[in-house]
């Protein structure tokens, strides 16, 4: 199934809940939940008070991507305050197995995120711990930037490694995916896109209707 998961780091914050509920109400089926801690990456976003309080907008699912140094200490807060699938960065954790168990004990989905410089084989250990794995097509850290080429190349390699091992697992992209190239990500065999820019700048409601416009033409093909 092919998933969007409009990313609200792009999102007017004066309105926050209103772009939500746009989104929302023009079909989206994620929100994607980018929080910073300005250690690892350079960028400072939000976190726990204002999931908490963004999630009586939605009752979509709340997909919060962790580039925090220590991912470890702050997975039960994000759980209560409404996360859904909490995903935390392999460069980022110590005990990346520990960590994914601490985060299934919260009842939350579980997820891995690795940068584009960062082999998929990293993740050969952890295939069948997690629900997700999130492929970063840029340098995380801030919104706006123009995919990097090689790391469609990293979706492919980690879909064959998924399939060789008998498993089915959900492989998100994000960074630099707009309609122009929406297809390519697919073909590559992503099925959760992560579009922040390309879905709130101009009209988030048109923006997300074409968005999936296009992926149902692609599932129905």
């Amino acid at each position: 199934m092919l998933i969007l998961a409009p990313s609200i780091l792009a999102a007017d914050f004066s309105r926050l809940g209103d772009e939500i509920r746009t989104v929302d109400a023009a079909g989206a089926q994620y929100i994607h939940i980018d929080v910073m801690d300005g250690a690892f990456v350079p960028s400072i976003s939000f976190g726990m008070p204002v999931i908490e309080r963004v999630r009586g907008c939605t009752d979509r699912v709340f997909d919060v991507h962790m580039m925090v140094e220590a991912p470890e200490r702050y997975i039960g807060a994000m759980r209560k305050a409404g996360a859904d699938i909490i995903c935390v960065h392999a460069e980022a954790c110590r005990h990346l197995d520990r960590a994914l168990n601490q985060i299934r004990e919260t009842g939350a989905k579980a997820a891995v995120a690795i940068n584009p410089a960062t082999p998929v084989e990293t993740l050969s250990c952890v295939l069948g711990e997690a629900d997700m794995f999130l492929l970063m097509t840029v340098n995380p850290g801030f919104g706006g930037q123009k995919l990097i080429p090689y790391t469609l190349d990293k979706v492919r390699r980690l879909r064959a490694m998924l399939n060789e091992a008998g498993l089915s697992a959900d492989i998100e992209v994000d960074g630099g995916i707009g309609t122009a190239n929406v297809r390519d990500a697919i073909e590559a065999g992503a099925n959760v896109i992560v579009a922040g820019t390309s879905v709130f700048k101009g009209d988030p409601a048109a923006n997300t209707r074409e968005f999936l416009k296009i992926m149902a033409e692609y599932e129905n093909a």
